[in-house]
């Protein structure tokens, strides 16, 4: 059965990492993301920020809200460097400890698709053993064909089972992506259906630069087209996760009102 859960993210410009999580908590979204990402000036946290006890309140408080949580792990963690895969794996372990269902990586190819498998089988196999699922997400380099590519080796070694790995769709990498330029709706429908799709990033761009805006600030705030194809696009899928607003804007009600267009724009296909 399709469900879609809604919520936002953790963000370098908050006061502290807890901040979007409360915010989240209190205006009750159904989902959340925790997204390690420290800057070089110290702004915005990793891992080593947050203590044992706060990630127990973090685990109580999203259990007790009914919360599905999921962690990205930092942008530049490449797989293929050792020291990345000990970072993406110190990130697995954070996810466990706060009760999170997801682990979200990127997709990098420079070394080849096969050798990226290849390098990422240690980290499915720590998130199946700690009941969680892996999600690799699309960069504004990264192709339909790329993903087309792991997802069959992954099918081949029979690593798709109980949706243990599969594809975070992010719609404004795919709106920035050469060939799809101004179209992600032209990127996910070169996906193949043997690529599951189980979590989305949600932002929005002109097409000029990685904007992270808002959804219905951007395009979407003229024309809806757009989302409402990839509704339908993800309702013919089947569907089943989360949908991560990747913002922290201001004013803050943004994330409110996204949360209730998309609602009831997901609610609306839905009748048939």
């Amino acid at each position: 059965m399709n469900s879609l859960r809604i919520g936002n993210q953790t963000s370098f410009s908050a006061h502290s990492p807890e901040e979007p999580f409360e915010y989240a908590l209190a205006n009750r979204f159904d989902a959340f993301e925790w997204f390690s990402d420290k800057k070089e000036n110290g702004r915005g946290w990793d891992t080593g920020d947050i203590s044992i006890a706060l990630r127990n309140d973090i685990k109580n408080k999203a259990r007790a809200a009914g919360m599905s949580m999921s962690v990205h792990v930092p942008w530049h963690a490449n797989p293929l460097s050792s020291q990345n895969r000990g970072l993406i794996l110190e990130n697995v372990a954070f996810a466990k400890e706060i009760g999170a269902g997801l682990v979200n990586i990127h997709l990098y190819t420079e070394g080849g698709i096969q050798t990226y498998v290849e390098a990422i089988l240690p980290i499915i196999d720590q998130t199946k053993k700690a009941g969680m699922r892996l999600s690799i997400e699309n960069t504004t380099l990264t192709s339909p064909e790329d993903f087309n590519r792991v997802f069959s080796i992954l099918r081949k070694m029979r690593l798709l089972g109980r949706g243990w790995a599969g594809m975070c769709f992010d719609m404004g990498h795919a709106n920035l992506y050469a060939a799809s330029m101004n179209n992600y709706i032209n990127f996910i429908d070169l996906i193949e259906p043997h690529v599951p799709i189980i979590h989305i990033h949600a932002h929005e761009n002109f097409g000029d630069s990685d904007s992270h805006l808002t959804l219905f600030t951007g395009p979407a705030g003229q024309n809806d087209s757009g989302i409402r194809e990839l509704i339908q696009r993800l309702k013919e899928r089947d569907f089943s996760g989360c949908l991560i607003l990747e913002q922290w804007p201001e004013p803050r009600f943004l994330l409110n009102q996204a949360r209730e267009r998309l609602r009831a724009l997901w609610q609306e296909k839905g009748k048939g």
